[in-house]
């Protein structure tokens, strides 16, 4: 090698960011623009439709009070079925107590055996309590079910979003997903009683979990509806009914054992012909997790919920209801916690490898960046950090505009180092399926303490 040859490393880093300098762009535009041109359209009426809210608990003294009293003061046309998984607790009660002075609050009682058996399994007998409940000649296809969580705040005016002709005024849509937020985003000092470092972290965990929701998630969710697949979460997703009563009718329930049973069902809708969609003109608030043994705690679970569906491509790939388009998009997203695992051993390499090289050949390293070798090299730091970077202020321009430009900098330039967490989680969630744990377990809310009922453990 001459000195003012590039190393082979050198010269594939340099071609590699000619093709990112490329696609990259074209990438962000196609995925950034749908969501920054998005504008809000008509809703539609609540009344036309008649609404039923899950709300799967298991020992949540602490919120389902206020939840049952948030839920049927901001979604009045709708039925609240709290589903008590054998709580050690007083939430029971408080539901007992809540359906005695309001006929809109029902109580799904569970008890072991029978209990405990996942989330899924809890929906389901709320499912199998509402359709026995119906009254025969009920147009079940206007009937809406919607899953909550035990702390989650729709927005006022959510049932009328949802309504709208656009989603359940199409007779096809299946699912709907509505945004997701944190409500405790703007919270100065979430660790009570801790130090102003600490608080930082815990300021910046939430700030990171928002972001990526309304940000990331939401453009990757309305470019979705491009190749018809859309998925459903855990908080804030709206099925109908005839669409549950057909998976019930195929497969023997609605919701089936994976730990990601949201995400399953709007695969098993999409199989089963049902389109879903994406509502971003009303949202759902939770809590963020500030502490870091229990964000990747819960991270862990939908790591191996998301490995757990894998074994799904193939049925994806024979289906004549999914788009070959949206085979890709399920495809990779599939494949996403097991590349970050091969990730986590290759993405280190180039850089070792760079580092020998220098090491070994200083004079002609050193020359083919002083020949312009270094301009490569940086194109291709920016490419790889920058499609990370642009999030933060996108989400000030879409989300939090009174925040200041340099601080949205800040938050994209913290976003990439957040997203470290997913490799971690990832061989966590390896390392769960070899040890066989497969089941689900509660992940404790901020302020909550230990019980005597199973909690997930934290690392």
């Amino acid at each position: 090698m001459t000195s003012s040859e590039p190393s082979g490393l050198l010269g594939l880093l340099a071609d590699f960011s000619l093709i990112l300098s490329v696609f990259f762009p074209l990438y962000l535009i196609g995925l950034i623009l749908p969501l920054l041109m998005r504008r809000k359209r008509r809703h539609g009426k609540a009344g036309d439709y008649q609404w039923h809210l899950f709300v799967p608990c298991r020992d949540e003294e602490a919120v389902i009070g206020d939840t049952i009293t948030y839920l049927r003061a901001s979604c009045p046309e709708a039925h609240v079925w709290v589903i008590d998984d054998d709580s050690e607790d007083r939430t029971g009660d408080i539901v007992r107590r809540a359906a005695a002075v309001d006929p809109g609050v029902h109580l799904v009682q569970r008890r072991r055996p029978h209990a405990r058996l996942g989330k899924g399994e809890a929906l389901n007998a709320a499912y199998d309590m509402l359709s026995s409940l119906l009254p025969p000649g009920t147009d079940r296809h206007r009937v809406i079910v919607g899953v909550f969580d035990a702390d989650g705040r729709p927005s006022p005016g959510c049932l009328d979003h949802v309504a709208a002709r656009r989603f359940f005024g199409r007779s096809e849509i299946g699912g709907v997903q509505i945004e997701v937020r944190m409500m405790n985003r703007d919270d100065p000092r979430p660790s009570h009683g801790k130090g102003a470092l600490r608080n930082f972290h815990s300021r910046l965990l939430i700030r990171m979990q928002d972001l990526e929701f309304r940000a990331p998630v939401a453009a990757l969710q309305h470019a979705r509806k491009t190749s018809r697949t859309v998925c459903l979460g855990g908080n804030g997703q709206f099925v109908r009914m005839s669409a549950l009563d057909d998976l019930n009718a195929e497969r023997g329930r609605p919701w089936t054992g994976r730990l990601l049973e949201d995400f399953e069902l709007g695969i098993h809708l999409m199989l089963a012909g049902w389109i879903n969609s994406f509502c971003a003109d009303t949202h759902v608030e939770q809590e963020a997790l500030f502490d870091t043994k229990r964000f990747l705690t819960q991270r862990t679970r939908w790591a191996q919920g998301v490995m757990q569906c894998f074994g799904y491509i193939p049925a994806i790939w024979r289906s004549n209801k999914i788009p070959n388009i949206g085979f890709l998009e399920l495809a990779f997203f599939l494949s996403q916690p097991w590349l970050q695992l091969i990730g986590a051993l290759l993405y280190p390499i180039p850089m070792i490898a760079l580092g020998i090289s220098y090491y070994r050949r200083p004079e002609a390293s050193a020359a083919y960046l002083a020949d312009g070798g270094w301009r490569g090299i940086a194109l291709y730091a920016a490419m790889a950090l920058g499609q990370f970077v642009i999030w933060g202020p996108i989400y000030r321009r879409k989300c939090e505009p009174e925040t200041g430009f340099w601080r949205s900098l800040g938050w994209g330039l913290a976003y990439p180092f957040y997203l470290l967490f997913l490799y971690i989680v990832s061989w966590r969630a390896v390392g769960r399926m070899v040890s066989g744990r497969n089941g689900w377990a509660k992940t404790r809310r901020n302020a909550e303490t230990p019980t005597g009922g199973p909690v997930a453990k934290e690392a």
